[in-house]
């Protein structure tokens, strides 16, 4: 029997050792499994300005709020605004891409302004912190390098709201960019990703599509025997939405073949192809983050082929950090590990 100050004689028990702080000044090693410091925006770093296609109504509107905030979640301080494609004027509640970019560009030499005189006073303050420790007989080390204001930094980086690429839409993205006198810098679409890739899983899994297994991600059983992959975008898209298909076949060990909602017959004759080659269950994954095409397009493709169809992407956690990264990319700003996902 172990007493409460150890064990009992000469029982060889583990006594646990003591924690260590890892703070300055203490006995100890530094702490090694100390949580790192978040990531934070940049002072003076130009707005991540998200570029939502489609006819927007209510629902796209809460799909861009909800990308939007996973981003800023993942970076604190990040200024995140969304700007949208298709919408005639000012926009009213659905901001017109090209005036959100316009408004940044004037807004872009206070936004430095302020963050210069940040920088001062965080070096100002590090810098009287440092003295005082001084005076009080404390040996300082790793003192933080001064903040750096980027003031070569775009006055926005756009990140379009796109699974793959889209070519027309693009194009409208960079008139806007143009028209708004803004020179702002535009990023990639989000895919080909793994992400991606597992997010499509789930909506199938969700769907009753595909068994989701948590513990084997790859090759597990699906109630779906052969995929098309819905994208939109013509050929291009299909052609760069076969990446992704590959990934989500390696996932699911079944075929996978892309089509493109936007081309007359594309997804019957992929369909088709999937039948000859011995797939009997098809089920329509889309590739589309939402508000690309209709939704009503989507089940019209599901029904003319055939098969059932899962849900698009929609506010999927992946596409908010994904779009992170993009910006991120884009400024040279290094994420912690769970953000960082390229």
């Amino acid at each position: 029997m172990s007493s409460p100050t150890g064990p009992a004689s000469g029982l060889p028990v583990r006594m646990p050792r003591p924690r260590q702080s890892g703070q300055p000044g203490q006995s100890g090693q530094p702490g090694r499994h100390r949580r790192p410091e978040p990531a934070a925006a940049p002072l003076g770093a130009p707005p991540l300005v998200l570029a939502v296609p489609g006819t927007p109504d209510a629902a796209t509107r809460s799909l861009a709020e909800e990308v939007v905030s996973i981003a800023r979640s993942e970076l604190p301080g990040l200024d995140a605004q969304i700007g949208y494609v298709d919408v005639d004027g000012a926009g009213g509640e659905f901001p017109q891409l090209e005036a959100v970019l316009a408004r940044a560009a004037q807004e872009r030499s206070e936004r430095l302004r302020k963050a210069t005189e940040a920088a001062k006073t965080a070096a100002a303050a590090t810098a009287e912190a440092v003295a005082a420790a001084e005076a009080a007989g404390e040996v300082v080390e790793d003192i933080p390098p001064p903040p750096t204001v980027a003031t070569d930094a775009p006055a926005a980086v756009v990140v379009p709201l796109l699974a793959g690429p889209d070519s027309a839409l693009l194009r409208r993205i960079r008139q806007a960019i143009m028209s708004s006198g803004s020179a702002a810098e535009l990023t990639d679409v989000l895919g080909p990703h793994p992400l991606l890739a597992e997010a499509l899983h789930v909506r199938l899994s969700e769907a009753g599509l595909a068994r989701a297994d948590r513990a084997r991600l790859f090759t597990v059983a699906t109630a779906a025997d052969g995929i098309i992959l819905a994208t939109v975008g013509g050929e291009e898209a299909a052609q760069a939405g076969g990446i992704t298909g590959m990934l989500l076949s390696a996932r699911l060990a079944v075929p996978v073949m892309a089509a493109a909602l936007d081309e007359d017959g594309a997804v019957v004759r992929v369909a088709e192809q999937l039948r000859s080659a011995g797939s009997a269950r098809l089920a329509l994954a889309p590739y589309l983050i939402g508000p690309e095409v209709s939704a009503e397009l989507t089940a019209a493709a599901a029904q003319e082929a055939g098969c059932a169809a899962a849900d698009a992407l929609g506010a999927y956690p992946a596409v908010g950090k994904l779009a992170l990264a993009k910006y991120a990319a884009a400024l040279g700003i290094r994420l912690q590990a769970s953000s960082a996902t390229r």
